[in-house]
């Protein structure tokens, strides 16, 4: 009977069997419904059954009549337009929904802030001579030099901060003898700088930076890590990207003007402090603490984060400004297990380094969820959208729709996973004191960096649900939440100097767009001095300049530098307007 059944449906098709056994299926004569009473084919059946009567048909026989009045042809035309029906309903929504996306993509007003000044001819002037280039240039090498890490709180190279300070105070001669910048030391190392502008009724604003850098064991690199060696047009060392060339280039473009006779109008602060890499909490964290003291209040602060991001965004290819208007949080887990101790020989079922690498690989397993669309990301790619190329702007300008897919997309790397979601990273794990003897203990590290839609508290208990073993003792080593959006409006002056600014110093670049900073900086401390918080870097960095920060072979390329200090001598320059112009009217929006 089977066999029977394979061939018909291979001989007549499916629909066809079932529409022939549902007619069967309603004769006066009682029989199964879905197998014939006889052994034989289908196509072999007497006129009485579902194939007789077709062939009986053909003879000239009436086909049987369904219950209720109707016949089995009835039946299928009444399916079929039924089919066709639903078919072309589902065909109009599809072309609705089509036509609604691509109008929605070419006539959605752009996020993006309006331009208040007309973009200078050339990217604007020169703004160095040769001198002063080479000049720039030595200086940083200067600073590269002194090796001034920072391995924890108790463990700076406190010889190398000092004599950092005697350094800039040598290279910068002009900034510590002009009569209206005060300068002092904070924390022992830091330095701030206070610039008095000629007009006190300006709120004034701040730049940070920080002098120290991580370790750098030279093993793996081209050239040793403190050597500031030049080759093809790169300076090789650490702190060239992360973060000297900023503390230097700040100095160096303050410098260049005060040589110039420039006085700025609007009074500003400049901070570097000396441990940044380990918390900041004797520098940063103190400047911040006598600037409230003081009663000062910033109009906006401009610390490192984010920079111009060069075929890092896949399907945007031209350079894009990316500001970081906030930053994640992050909490620092340690992680215990306590187990008898014993000998090898006579193990127990599981032991302290089992237990407690079983809970690490389910937070590995177990990623945190999916936030994205709940914090800047998602108004980063609708200012981007319009960047992508096709069909990708259409997907963009699309997110009410494709939202689900794009986080999808984003998870798949880890540079755009971090954007997303809370990162797990198990950083640390020790156990063990001799191969044949089980320990008693077993410890682990573990760093999350939160997502702005989350808290410390959230995240804490997500790991204690994940982990689900009371065996495994949790500790928080350390803890802060994601600092707070920064505006990015149409009257956020901040926002529109570093447009500006952007648009006279890197003439390739069209789109200054928000973001995140997922690493955390000094900035986070001032929160009590200002809401406007911004985190950028000046610098054109491409993928392979990624990896290098904290890594292997940090570098920067001659040129970058030379934009980074033309950048923050136009900024110094920019911020001097008393308010902000109305948009101008030949200029299309970032």
């Amino acid at each position: 009977m089977l066999l029977e059944l394979v061939v018909g449906v291979l001989k007549r098709g499916g629909l066809k069997l079932c529409q022939e056994w549902a007619c069967s299926s309603v004769k006066d004569t009682p029989q199964p419904p879905l197998f014939f009473p006889k052994r034989l084919p289908f196509w072999e059946q007497p006129p009485g059954t579902a194939q007789g009567w077709r062939g009986g048909r053909r003879r000239g026989r009436s086909p049987p009549v369904m219950a209720g009045g109707g016949g089995c042809d009835g039946w299928r035309r009444r399916r079929r337009a039924a089919a066709w029906a639903a078919g072309l309903g589902l065909c109009g929504a599809v072309l609705v929904l089509a036509a609604a996306v691509l109008l929605r993509a070419h006539l959605r007003p752009s996020p993006a802030l309006p331009r208040l000044w007309a973009r200078r001819a050339g990217g604007g002037p020169a703004a160095f001579s040769a001198g002063e280039r080479l000049e720039l240039k030595e200086a940083l090498r200067g600073a590269v030099k002194i090796p001034t890490v920072s391995v924890s709180p108790d463990d700076l190279n406190a010889t190398a901060m000092a004599e950092f300070g005697r350094y800039i105070r040598e290279v910068f001669p002009a900034v510590f003898s002009s009569k209206f910048i005060r300068h002092e030391i904070v924390g022992e190392y830091s330095h701030l700088f206070t610039v008095q502008g000629s007009n006190p009724e300006m709120l004034p604003y701040m730049l940070l930076a920080h002098m120290d850098v991580v370790p750098a064991p030279p093993e793996g690199w081209d050239f040793p890590p403190f050597s500031a060696a030049e080759h093809e047009g790169f300076i090789y060392g650490r702190g060239t990207l992360d973060n000297k060339n900023s503390a230097i280039g700040i100095l160096q473009a303050l410098e260049f003007l005060l040589r110039r006779n420039y006085r700025p109008r609007r009074s500003f602060y400049v901070g570097i402090g000396h441990d940044e890499e380990v918390f900041g909490r004797k520098g940063a964290m103190k400047i911040a603490a006598l600037l409230e003291a003081r009663g000062v209040k910033l109009s906006f602060l401009l610390d490192e984060g984010s920079a111009i991001l060069e075929g890092i965004i896949a399907g945007v290819k031209k350079p894009v400004a990316l500001i970081a208007i906030t930053e994640k949080g992050s909490i620092t887990l340690n992680f215990t297990v306590d187990k008898e101790p014993g000998h090898s020989s006579f193990p127990p079922k599981e032991t302290s380094i089992g237990i407690l690498a079983a809970a690490m690989a389910r937070l590995e397993q177990n990623p945190m969820r999916n936030l994205f669309g709940h914090g800047p990301e998602l108004k980063t790619m609708e200012h981007l959208a319009s960047e992508f190329s096709f069909p990708l702007n259409i997907v963009m300008n699309n997110l009410w729709l494709f939202s689900p897919i794009v986080s999808r997309v984003l998870a798949w790397k880890p540079s755009t996973n971090a954007l997303i979601r809370t990162t797990t990273a198990v950083t640390m794990f020790n156990a063990g004191i001799k191969p044949n003897v089980i320990p008693s203990s077993a410890k682990a590290t573990a760093n999350f960096r939160i997502h702005s839609a989350e808290k410390a508290t959230e995240v804490l208990e997500i790991v204690r649900n994940t982990i689900a073993d009371d065996r495994v003792k949790i500790d928080v080593v350390e803890a802060f939440d994601p600092l707070p959006v920064s505006p990015w409006d149409d009257q956020t002056f901040g926002v529109h100097v570093f447009q500006r600014t952007i648009l006279d110093t890197f003439p390739n670049v069209d789109s200054v767009v928000p973001g995140t900073c997922i690493g955390n900086t000094d900035s986070r401390h001032f929160t009590n001095v200002t809401n406007a918080i911004y985190r950028f870097n000046p610098l054109i960095l491409q993928s392979d300049d990624l990896p290098r920060i904290h890594g292997l072979n940090e570098r920067i390329s001659v040129e970058n530098y030379e934009k980074q200090v033309e950048f923050l001598f136009q900024l110094i320059k920019n911020c001097d307007i008393e308010k902000l112009p109305e948009p101008h009217a030949n200029s299309h929006e970032l």
